[in-house]
């Protein structure tokens, strides 16, 4: 499974959270602890926001370690704002389309998880994406499927909402053509102002997710494992949740798929 980390606050120089920790996002590129695969090294992506409404982006196929134009970028650019993200693929090609973070328009979005047999229904799952969007799939991940799912079911108005209508459509996908683990998912996704994080399984393996405010730095860091071994104040976020980071406020409501299906 892949790794992330994503930031919010005062600007700070993107380096901070991906390479200068002592267990930074490019140090857990090669030794994750908390995840069964220790090695990520099928891509890297960074997507930051400064003056204008969308997002920089910077993906490469590279391992996150072995790239210094990365380390460069890192160390230059600032940001209020960023998502980081060092990939493992779960099937699909390793292509620089296929590497996080996504982005459309103001929105920028990044995976960690599976989701169950997508191989199999590939198909439907792209079909399930509005024509409108259609145009920004760009690779063939699930992540990037489940991101375009979501903008199509109101993410500019209802984040919670559309994130969890999108998920119950691919977790309804993979019971009927795929397998399990149907759904496991660490995600973050943003639209400049806000930090949105989620953490939620099917089974009760979902994936790390951890958060803490800086004083030193005046912001907020959200991971999937602590930046620091040994560091005190990263809360563990609980399976089922979704997550809203606005300055040094965290506002966290449970993440249930399943109560659109009650709806319904």
């Amino acid at each position: 499974m892949c790794r992330w980390a994503a930031y919010t606050g005062a600007p700070i120089f993107l380096e901070e959270i991906v390479s200068r920790p002592g267990h930074s996002l490019i140090a857990q590129s090669h030794d994750a602890i908390e995840t069964k695969t220790a090695i990520n090294a099928d891509g890297f992506g960074v997507a930051w926001y400064g003056e204008r409404e969308e997002p920089g982006l910077y993906r490469d196929v590279y391992p996150a370690w072995s790239d210094p134009n990365l380390r460069s970028l890192t160390a230059q650019v600032k940001s209020h704002l960023f998502l980081a993200h060092v990939r493992a693929s779960t099937g699909t090609a390793t292509s620089r389309n296929n590497c996080h973070p996504f982005a459309v328009g103001r929105w920028s979005f990044m995976h960690n998880g599976q989701i169950g047999g997508y191989d199999g229904f590939r198909r439907d799952a792209d079909m399930m994406i509005p024509d409108a969007l259609y145009p920004h799939r760009r690779g063939a991940t699930d992540s990037e499927a489940l991101f375009l799912v979501a903008l199509g079911e109101g993410l500019d108005d209802d984040p919670l909402g559309a994130l969890e209508r999108a998920v119950a459509r691919f977790e309804a996908l993979s019971r009927a053509k795929g397998r399990a683990p149907h759904i496991r998912l660490t995600g973050a996704l943003s639209d400049g102002q806000r930090l949105y994080a989620v953490r939620y399984a099917t089974d009760d393996a979902a994936p790390t997710l951890y958060y803490r405010w800086s004083e030193t730095r005046g912001g907020m860091a959200v991971v999937s494992e602590p930046l620091e071994t040994g560091e005190c104040g990263w809360e563990p976020v609980p399976a089922g949740s979704f997550c809203v980071f606005d300055g040094d406020s965290v506002r966290v409501a449970t993440f249930r798929p399943d109560r659109t299906a009650v709806a319904a």
